[in-house]
């Protein structure tokens, strides 16, 4: 054991034949090798070589008789594989991290033709699963036509893909749909190594050629956000029909040009009357009766809101930011309400400045928010977030500055006319129908959508009075289970119409605004009664994310009844691919 080691075996070689060496004279002609030391044999008997290691280096025609290709398949030798290909398997292969020799045959995402599925579907399952190992898509016989192999505009492309990425999340949708929508388009038109990222204000997509190549990177600045779902459903089936392959690039490009020129479905004039209106319907949502005194009410409930939205687009036009157009527009409906305390013919003040803040609470970007944050998207999360808490505070400074003149005057404020509750249900069923009706028309929802949002708020609404009324449920909770009929519902009405859930969710919710304890909260303070309102503060805030949870729970329990997109015929070596959660502060 302790003596020399076994020379290493080599490899046999076998030699039929030698050519004649010819002669050389001359400086050119080699010199002799000089002859090797014959070495010792060894003490044990030479190891025998393995058959696999014998390579056959005799040319196929060299063998006497008939050339090689004249001669049948029987009779020529056999082509010898390595060690490695007979000893390992394919799982073998695979589990040591290597990829076998037949490659590794990869699942596909959809078992129809694109188009088939919602590409929201198709493209939730991709984002969080890192670009080395998503599913390839099935393609198209576009793709087999000899004009498919032409060089990409690949600048062009992504260019496309930033400017509908731009309108999806300037018109207040969730990060996760504009990258699933960035991603679909992308894909379509044949980038499949690409990773879009979506952040409040940047939106940016990346793509890689191949391991040997430079990335190709570009992003886009978002300034101006609208909200004008007529245009984002809009959007929603271009990018339908460019994940279908149906829309070539220019094509596209020309519809993306018209979407932008498109007017706003409604007037200027017209949403002014909607805001006042919008303000009316909230007087009697928590109001709650109808007499001689309630139409007074709706009435300076009205103006004081026509007013307000007056006053905002003036500042805008005078280029002021946002946040001073909503203290603006707040202290018209606050004046009204202080203005009716002052006499003695009982009208409720109150009211009029809780149907002033059902107008301005951005419910739009509290939801979109929440939903951000449910899905990982942290950063554009805690982005709107800020926004709605910039907004609300620019409404309570405009609210709380007029209730300091209204106490140091004596108005008689009454807070418990804002908090009739759940008193007259056929009332306040149809005031928070009318209610969602302003709220989807400010939104420049579709004319053939309204009917649609207005019956999803009735149903919202009567699940909450029934909780409330008739169960005795706390009102955060009802309030939560209320916004999750009201998101299952419109997840299912935008697969039915093929668009966006926004415009069937947002102004659905509008009735269950926390309009009165946030108002509540503000006159605490304007009394000086700090401790009572934080808890009215508190209240709404907890009402709020009550209302964006459970919208954003609906839209995922609409999810699970849904067919996913994900292939069913697949080997159990690869199992489906779902839809991923977030992650990234979990330690794995």
């Amino acid at each position: 054991m302790l003596g020399h080691p076994a020379p290493p075996v080599e490899p046999t070689i076998e030699v039929p034949f030698a050519p004649p060496v010819p002669e050389t004279r001359g400086l050119l002609a080699p010199e002799p090798e000089p002859q090797a030391e014959p070495r010792p044999e060894p003490s044990q008997p030479p190891l025998e070589p393995h058959p696999e290691l014998t390579v056959d280096l005799r040319p196929r025609d060299a063998v006497p008789g008939r050339p090689a290709s004249e001669r049948p398949a029987s009779e020529r030798p056999a082509r010898r594989r390595s060690v490695a290909e007979d000893t390992l398997t394919p799982e073998e292969w695979r589990a040591a991290g290597y990829t076998p020799p037949t490659g590794i045959p990869l699942p596909e995402l959809t078992t129809g033709a694109p188009g088939e599925v919602p590409w929201p579907d198709r493209m939730r399952t991709l984002l969080r699963t890192p670009m080395s190992e998503r599913p390839a898509f099935e393609r198209t016989a576009r793709e087999m036509h000899p004009s498919a192999g032409a060089a990409r505009n690949v600048p062009r492309i992504l260019d496309l893909t930033l400017r509908i990425g731009e309108l999806l999340l300037a018109s207040g949708e969730a990060a996760e749909d504009v990258e699933a929508a960035m991603l679909g388009i992308a894909h379509a038109y044949r980038l499949d190594r690409c990773e879009p990222q979506v952040t409040f204000t940047l939106i940016g997509i990346s793509h890689q050629p191949s391991l040997v190549e430079p990335p190709v990177t570009a992003d886009r600045v978002v300034r101006r956000r609208t909200s004008d779902y007529t245009r984002l459903n809009a959007v929603y089936q271009l990018v339908a029909d460019i994940t279908a392959e149906k829309v070539t690039v220019n094509d596209a490009y020309r519809r993306l040009a018209l979407i932008r020129r498109n007017r706003h479905p409604y007037p200027a004039w017209l949403l002014a009357l909607t805001t006042g209106l919008l303000a009316g319907a909230a007087t009697f949502l928590v109001g709650g009766r109808i007499d001689d005194k309630a139409w007074l009410v709706f009435a300076s409930a009205f103006i004081a809101a026509v007013l307000g939205d007056r006053l905002a687009s003036a500042l805008a036009r005078r280029r002021l930011p946002e946040f001073y157009q909503f203290v603006a527009a707040a202290m018209p409906a606050a004046a009204s309400g202080i203005i009716l305390s002052f006499n003695d013919w009982g009208l409720r003040g109150s009211v009029v400045i809780t149907g002033g803040l059902f107008a301005l609470l951005p419910g739009r970007a509290l939801v979109a928010a929440v939903q951000d944050g449910l899905t990982g998207f942290y950063i554009t999360a805690a982005a709107r977030l800020l926004e709605v808490i910039y907004l609300v505070a620019g409404i309570v400074i405009g609210v709380i500055m007029i209730l300091y003149l209204g106490v140091g005057f004596e108005a008689r404020l009454k807070p418990d006319e804002s908090l009739v509750g759940i008193s007259y249900p056929p009332v306040q069923m149809v005031a928070a129908m009318l209610l969602t009706l302003a709220f989807a028309m400010l939104l420049q929802t579709d004319r053939r959508t309204l009917a649609l949002v207005t019956v999803n708020s009735g149903i919202g609404w009567a699940s909450y009075g029934a909780l409330v009324y008739n169960a005795h449920v706390n009102p955060i909770a009802a309030t939560g289970v209320a916004a999750g009929l009201v998101g299952l519902f419109g997840q299912l009405m935008a697969r039915y119409r093929n668009g966006s859930a926004l415009p069937y969710v947002t102004a659905a919710i509008g009735p269950l605004m926390p309009g009165s304890a946030l108002y509540l909260g503000m006159l605490a303070f304007a009394q000086g009664h700090s401790s009572t309102g934080l808890v009215s503060v508190f209240r709404a805030a907890a009402i709020a994310m009550a209302l964006a949870v459970g919208v954003n729970l609906g839209g995922e329990i609409a999810r699970l009844f849904l067919k996913l997109p994900v292939g069913a015929e697949l080997p159990s070596l690869y199992p489906a691919v779902p839809r991923r959660a977030a992650k990234r502060t979990r330690g794995f």
